[in-house]
């Protein structure tokens, strides 16, 4: 199916534009999730950055004929696509936590960048650290050592006063 009917050409565009928006898509099954369900990811989903979004997998097939290879292969089954822009390991790591109160869903994968990833390569991405946990940790990294030059300019003086209070104390002994 090349050239889809005017009506789905519609949707095949709009998949396209979310492929080329996104810094990440991840593949998923829903497979006997109710309605319900689906709304409760999609909520979970939106402050961090992720669009949980169903479209017919014959659809993604064309909109991705000029991405990259091998996504075809995670389209199998009723597939929903979590579109991420930002943070990607925080929107699997939300999709990661829902499979696990929700098992009907399922991880299938997922592309970055221009890679496509496997279940085990996502389910890795979901165990990366936040984006605000990385910074904090390099904060802290570049913190610690000028904090340890701070305490030894700091011990410069002190330890100069009171090794002249010792001097002082040794001079009145020998005076008395």
């Amino acid at each position: 199916m090349d050239n889809p009917r005017p009506e789905k050409a519609a949707v095949v565009e709009e998949v396209r534009a979310r492929f080329a928006e996104a810094d990440a898509v991840i593949v998923t099954e829903y497979r006997g999730l109710k309605v319900k369900d689906l709304a409760a990811l999609r909520r979970s989903l939106a402050p961090l950055g992720g669009e949980y979004r169903v479209f017919k997998n014959t659809l993604v097939r064309i909109a991705g004929q000029t991405g990259p290879q091998g996504l075809a292969d995670l389209l199998s089954g009723p597939t929903g696509l979590a579109f991420v822009r930002g943070d990607a390991a925080a929107v699997t790591k939300a999709l990661r936590d829902f499979s696990r109160v929700n098992p009907l869903l399922l991880i299938k994968g997922g592309v970055l960048g221009s890679s496509v990833l496997s279940p085990a390569q996502t389910t890795a991405l979901a165990d990366l650290p936040s984006r605000e946990q990385l910074l904090a940790r390099l904060a802290g990294g570049f913190a610690a050592p000028m904090q340890q030059m701070a305490g030894l300019l700091a011990a410069l003086p002190r330890n100069f006063a009171y090794g002249l209070a010792a001097l002082r104390d040794k001079r009145s002994d020998e005076a008395a």
